[in-house]
């Protein structure tokens, strides 16, 4: 069973870069075709894709947060990283990492944007 759990800071400072993290067990990122995903919910909002990494290592953007956004990855630790840079008090959110087309998705962890 693929497991995911993300990790870092709950508290960020605005204009400062959010970064988090998520570790994958159970299955490989390399292996299983998969587009390693970053979703947000900001509060009484729905959800809003972020970007993604193809198990090949290829990385795409939602154009509204491209500029911001960048995802990499750690193929010896099986984690893929998210860092948003000069972030606001809008991308206070509860973040999560998934590959939801197989359905798989972390427990999410919540991010406030504060000073």
């Amino acid at each position: 069973q693929v497991q995911l759990q993300e990790s870092g800071p709950g508290l960020v400072s605005p204009s400062q870069t959010l970064s988090l993290t998520c570790t994958v067990s159970g299955g490989s990122i390399t292996t299983n075709r998969y587009y390693w995903s970053w979703i947000r919910q900001p509060p009484g909002k729905g959800l809003e894709w972020m970007g993604a990494i193809h198990s090949s290592g290829n990385t795409i953007y939602s154009p509204s947060l491209k500029s911001r956004t960048s995802i990499s990855r750690d193929t010896s630790k099986n984690q893929f990283t998210l860092q948003l840079s000069s972030v606001t008090p809008e991308d206070t959110a509860v973040y999560y990492c998934a590959a939801a087309s197989a359905g798989y998705w972390g427990q999410g962890t919540q991010v406030t944007v504060s000073s």
